[in-house]
C-alpha cells in the first residue's frame, strides 16, 4: 500500500488559498499542545510523588525512628519524573524554534503571492478596459470616416492610436505581472513541498518522542511498584523469622530485674502479734 505524505495531500486549486498549509499548522499546534499537557502531567505527578515520599519519610521517622526505604524510592521517582518532563520541554522548545523559521518564510511567501495575485488581477482588469477603449475608438473612427472632416478624422485617428498604445502598455504590464505571478507560484510550490516535508519530519519526531517518553514514564511507575514490593518482601521475610517466645525471652534476658518476689516484712509479724494480744485482753 502506498504511503501517504503531507506534500501530496495538502493543496488547493485556488492559487491564493492557504487551506492546506493552515491545516498542517493547526495539526502541529495541536501536537505541541499535547506535548505540553503530558509535560505538565509529569511535573504534577512528580510533585505528588515528592509530597508522598516526604510525608512517608516523616511518618517512618516518627513511628519507627528511622528512614523507610519506600519513601526514598518515591523521592527518587519524583526526581526522575522531573528529568523526563525537562527532556520533553527541551524537545518542544527546540521544535518550536526550528518551526518558527519555516513558518516565517512561508508567511512571507503567502503574502507576496497574494499581493502579486491581486496586482495581476488589477492589471488584467485595466488591460481589458483599455482593449475595450481601443475597440471603441476604432469603431468610432470607422463610423465617422466618410462623414467627418479631415481635421476630425485626424483627431479620431490620434485618439485611436493613443488608445492602441495605452492598450499595448496595459498588455505589457499585465503580461509582466502574469510572468511574475508564475515565477512566484513556482517558488511557492517548491517551498510548500519543502515545508510539508519538514513539518512531516517534525510530526514523526514528535510522535516518536511522545511514545518513548510515555513508555519510559510507565516503565518508571512499574519499576516503582517492583521496588516497593521488593522492599515489602524484605519486611515479610523478617516477619517470617519472628519467634514470639524468643522475643519474650530476649526482653527478659535484656531487662530482667530478679526472679524472687519480696518476703514477709517484720512489721507484718508485729501487726499480727499486736492484733492477737488485743483480742486476748478484750476477752
Amino acid at each position: 500500500m502506498r504511503e501517504l505524505h503531507f506534500k501530496d495531500n495538502f493543496w488547493n486549486t485556488d492559487v491564493t488559498s492557504t487551506a492546506g498549509y493552515d491545516s498542517i499548522i493547526q495539526h502541529l499546534n495541536d501536537g505541541k499542545r499535547t506535548c505540553k499537557e503530558i509535560e505538565d502531567f509529569m511535573k504534577a505527578r512528580a510533585v505528588i510523588e515528592e509530597k508522598y515520599g516526604k510525608e512517608l519519610l516523616a511518618l517512618s521517622k516518627k513511628v519507627c525512628g528511622k528512614t523507610e526505604n519506600v519513601s526514598l524510592s518515591h523521592l527518587h521517582l519524583a526526581q526522575t519524573m522531573r528529568e523526563e518532563a525537562k527532556k520533553l520541554e527541551d524537545f518542544r522548545e527546540k521544535q518550536k524554534e526550528t518551526r518558527k523559521k519555516v513558518e516565517q518564510q512561508m508567511d512571507v511567501l503567502h503574502k507576496q503571492k497574494a499581493a502579486q495575485y491581486k496586482k495581476t488581477t488589477e492589471a488584467k482588469k485595466t488591460y481589458e478596459q483599455k482593449c475595450r477603449d481601443k475597440e471603441e475608438a476604432e469603431q468610432n473612427m470607422n463610423r465617422n470616416a466618410t462623414t467627418s472632416s479631415s481635421k476630425q478624422q485626424e483627431k479620431l485617428y490620434a485618439k485611436t492610436q493613443q488608445a492602441k498604445q495605452t492598450a499595448e502598455e496595459a498588455d505589457r504590464v499585465y503580461s509582466q505581472n502574469v510572468s511574475l505571478l508564475g515565477k512566484m507560484r513556482e517558488e511557492w510550490l517548491n517551498e510548500h513541498v519543502k515545508a510539508c516535508e519538514f513539518f512531516e519530519k517534525q510530526e514523526m519526531e514528535r510522535i516518536n518522542t511522545l511514545r518513548n517518553g510515555v513508555w519510559t514514564h510507565l516503565n518508571h511507575l512499574s519499576q516503582q511498584c517492583v521496588t516497593s514490593d521488593e522492599l515489602y518482601e524484605d519486611v515479610r521475610k523478617s516477619l517470617e523469622q519472628c519467634n514470639i517466645q524468643e522475643d519474650i525471652e530476649h526482653f527478659i534476658n535484656l531487662r530482667r530485674t530478679g526472679d524472687k518476689p519480696p518476703e514477709m516484712l517484720p512489721w507484718h509479724l508485729a501487726f499480727f502479734v499486736f492484733f492477737f494480744i488485743s483480742v486476748k485482753v478484750l476477752f
